[in-house]
């Protein structure tokens, strides 16, 4: 489900700041637990949709204050984020801060709900050049809350068979 929130034009000493929000929301059969581990592993890009590599170590636990680089599909060049809030297992806020002109915030919110865990993804895009950086990113940040989702869910399924096939094989006396 997407959600339009808003669409803002700012005036400010002759220059335009433009800043747009989406949210994304899905939800899921996995517990918050797993989710939020998908969510915080830095190392797996998988939390947004235009890098392709970290230099996070695997299993480093992201702390309010981290800075850390990110490479894009589009260039080799470094892009430094900014671990801004976490909230274990509920929030995760992170900036990224890629060339003047364009900021960008994601914020993952996991929630328990009586139907399963609820995972909100939520892109704010602010500078006078995020209507071009959107109109790139928009394909692949539509996809990333259900690709975080099914990754955790396809884990899940294969540790439960691997369990199920596991208790097959052993004699139950």
């Amino acid at each position: 489900m997407q959600t339009w929130l808003s669409k803002f034009i700012h005036r400010k000493r002759r220059r335009v700041c433009v800043s747009l929000v989406r949210t994304y929301q899905e939800i899921s059969s996995a517990s918050v637990d797993e989710l939020w581990q998908k969510v915080v592993d830095l190392a797996d890009v998988s939390w947004h949709p235009l890098f392709k590599s970290t230099n996070v170590p695997s299993g480093l636990v992201p702390k309010p204050g981290l800075i850390f680089q990110a490479f894009t599909r589009l260039s080799p060049i470094p892009i430094r984020i900014f671990v801004e809030r976490v909230n274990p297992r509920e929030l995760l806020s992170i900036r990224v801060l890629a060339i003047p002109g364009i900021e960008e915030r994601l914020t993952y919110r996991i929630e328990s709900t009586v139907c399963g865990s609820y995972l909100s993804y939520s892109v704010t895009l602010r500078g006078w050049l995020s209507p071009i950086i959107w109109s790139f990113s928009r394909p692949y940040a539509d996809k990333v809350a259900r690709a975080l989702i099914s990754a955790v869910e396809d884990t899940t399924e294969k540790t439960v068979s691997h369990r199920k096939s596991i208790s097959d094989q052993c004699f139950d006396f």
